[in-house]
């Protein structure tokens, strides 16, 4: 079986769009669906009978992804709306993400697992502050390929200049952040102008349509680059006439690929053995590789349990003592000698807020003190202390092992998305302060 990256016509792209409020994201998004041909036609009577009753001429193709009354009432995007389309060249899973800085945290959901971030900005306001933001949260989670749609381009006459100043003021932004795949598109979302078709207005820009683009911008890699982690789900022991000895470790590799006969190592007990088999849709198979849900049999009976991680090739070291570029999005502050639930892959562990190093002013790129602790929205540098090793990679190097969410113990409820190492290189600022007082917790 070939491991190899899959053609463009038979591919998915996952892509998150983002921007500020009144860009026109949800515009965007609906002039997609709709010169795409992936409307239904119900769907468009009901968003042109919609529109008639706002006293709208031309249907509002934004009515498409805002699905929420209180979205429709405010003219704005609340929640995050995931959409399916294709076309005959890619199929694609776009995440409409809010523009409004209190729902960034919905952008770290909607762009966590995407691999292209589409950021629109007003042809007539340029560069904002959440313009910067939402290239920063793209960077911090280390999506690889990242689009300028420069909209509204017919409000300022398609002039040029305006779109030249604006891209070359963002992309030497996304450079300091390491973002190094941005093509900057001028379009008009309303209109049309380079979304699907070419903009006859603008002769003047020889790149491809936002279309052509995400129908061809490369996607995935190729699983035998990577090296393959395998977090264990569930441990299969069925004890029947049939299966007397089988013992089968079910769950979904993360990354790499895994082929009978390769050794490997059980984190965090360090055992090691080979694979003895793998399973796959009820048959057996000889290779398996990311993001295939499989089962795995092992040469040695060892003790396995849900939450332990089997690596092939360089494993990462186990370790208690984490530090993580985190993004908290949850009401209640985060604080040093906060007590919580640290979830990496299939294993949670318990875990103890030791320090909050900084916080990044994202505006400047400048690490702040982190004294005061982390808000709603804010992205920053934190050290954990967990009651049991945890085998992460540097996200990185994995965004799948390298990163963990931390949990409200108390009511379950998500705190903090978590990332571990450096997220970007950022200017340092004030001085972080001094490690807080580790208790009992761990």
């Amino acid at each position: 079986m070939s491991t190899t990256i899959e053609t463009s016509a038979t591919s998915l792209l996952r892509f998150a769009t983002a921007g500020s409020v009144d860009d026109g994201k949800s515009t965007l998004v609906g002039r997609l669906l709709h010169d795409s041909k992936s409307v239904l036609a119900d769907q468009l009577e009901a968003v042109e009978r919609v529109s008639l009753g706002r006293g709208q001429e031309a249907p509002d193709l934004a009515l498409l992804t805002d699905g929420l009354r209180a979205e429709r009432e405010q003219g704005i995007t609340i929640d995050v709306a995931y959409r399916y389309f294709a076309t005959p060249r890619r199929r694609f899973i776009l995440a409409d993400t809010p523009g409004h800085v209190q729902y960034t945290r919905n952008m770290v959901t909607g762009a966590s697992t995407a691999e292209l971030a589409v950021v629109l900005v007003d042809a007539r306001n340029g560069v904002v502050e959440q313009t910067r933001r939402h290239a920063a949260v793209a960077a911090l989670l280390r999506v690889p390929h990242v689009v300028l749609a420069v909209n509204k381009m017919d409000l300022v006459d398609y002039a040029e200049p305006v779109f030249a100043a604006i891209a070359e003021e963002f992309s030497a932004y996304a450079a300091s952040l390491g973002v190094k795949d941005v093509l900057a598109v001028p379009i008009s979302a309303l209109a049309g102008d380079n979304v699907v078709e070419p903009s006859a207005h603008m002769d003047w820009y020889g790149g491809p349509t936002l279309l052509e683009h995400l129908e061809t911008v490369p996607v995935g890699s190729d699983p035998s680059l990577e090296p393959a982690r395998f977090p264990v789900q569930y441990v299969i022991r069925p004890q029947t006439e049939e299966h007397p000895d089988y013992r089968g470790y079910a769950g979904q590799l993360a990354s790499g690929v895994l082929r009978v006969g390769d050794a490997v190592t059980v984190l965090p007990s360090g055992l090691t053995t080979t694979v003895a088999g793998i399973d796959a849709l009820g048959r057996e198979s000889d290779i398996a590789w990311a993001p295939q849900s499989v089962t795995v049999r092992l040469a040695d009976d060892l003790d396995i349990s849900r939450g332990d991680l089997i690596a092939a090739g360089a494993a990462p070291v186990p370790t208690k003592d984490i530090e993580a570029t985190v993004s908290h999005l949850n009401e209640r502050p985060l604080r040093a000698g906060d007590k919580v639930l640290l979830k990496h892959t299939t294993r949670t562990v318990r875990a103890l807020v030791k320090e909050i190093s900084y916080r990044i002013d994202i505006d400047t790129l400048q690490r702040r003190s982190g004294a005061e602790g982390l808000n709603v929205n804010d992205i920053g540098h934190v050290k954990l202390r967990t009651a049991e090793p945890l085998a992460l990679d540097d996200y990185t190097d994995n965004r799948r092992t390298g990163s963990f969410l931390l949990i409200d113990p108390a009511d379950g409820t998500t705190l903090t998305a978590g990332m571990a190492g450096e997220a970007f290189e950022v200017v340092r600022g004030d001085d972080a302060p001094d490690a807080s007082e580790e208790e009992d917790w761990v």
